[in-house]
């Protein structure tokens, strides 16, 4: 059984700690590229979380699902304003079925790292290949890993250093696995939230994708469709289910 590390406190001051990716750029240009894809069709998001994504998302109108691993997340989305719009069922990525097909599915915000066996990771994929009509898309946005920053001999890497927050993450490259430290530093002392994730490379994604029977449709750096080089930290990939 998995452990659910989005409970209570880290689950009611979620949107508070991820300031940075609830800004209206981030979100306007994540929900204008998800919404292309859609058309008209219904969207199912993969750890719908608080909403960040699916709320907006269905507020243009696109008919949205979600699949959550964490009661508390997702009763932090149910007491937002369009939350009754939204079919939320609690389960994990990798098994929890939502009837219907799907013109879109998505997973954003780096959460394919929180499988953290490439076996979890492929039953990922091939749970969204089940609920994809065809010719509908998956969508992933998860970092590339940042090996690079590493001098020999380094296991940790710095990744966020502020008055009142530190992040960093401990990297183990030999199993592709890292467990990222966060810690809050307030007049009450100081708050730490630490998880494991799996650091997962492009090109093992797309294999991963074939095994599901998708295809790779297109990869850019992030939303705005900016083209993805060997220098980008991280990746928005598409794979398509096909339509024959």
């Amino acid at each position: 059984m998995r452990e659910n590390y989005f409970a209570g406190q880290i689950a009611e001051s979620y949107d508070a700690d991820s300031t940075g990716v609830f800004s209206a750029p981030v979100i306007g240009a994540t929900v204008d590229f998800l919404a292309g894809l859609a058309g008209e069709g219904k969207a199912l998001e993969f750890a719908i979380g608080t909403g960040r994504i699916a709320l907006p998302l269905s507020q243009r109108g696109v008919s949205v699902a979600g699949i959550e691993f964490s009661p508390d997340m997702a009763a932090q989305l149910q007491a937002k304003p369009g939350a009754d719009a939204i079919d939320v069922r609690i389960g994990d990525m990798i098994s929890t079925k939502v009837d219907g097909l799907f013109r879109l599915v998505y997973l954003v915000f780096n959460t394919i790292g929180n499988l953290t066996t490439q076996d979890e990771q492929v039953d990922c994929f091939i749970n969204a290949a089940a609920h994809l009509e065809p010719g509908g898309c998956f969508v992933i946005e998860v970092m590339v890993p940042q090996l690079r920053r590493l001098p020999p001999g380094e296991t940790t890497h710095v990744f966020l250093f502020t008055p009142t927050r530190i992040g960093f993450d401990e990297l183990d490259v030999a199993n592709q696995l890292g467990i990222s430290h966060h810690i809050w530093l307030g007049e009450e002392g100081p708050r730490k939230f630490s998880m494991p994730w799996r650091m997962v490379w492009p090109a093992e994604l797309d294999l991963m994708a074939r095994l599901a029977g998708l295809r790779l449709r297109e990869r850019w750096v992030d939303w705005g469709r900016q083209p993805f080089t060997s220098e980008s930290p991280k990746h928005v990939s598409v794979w398509e289910k096909p339509a024959g």
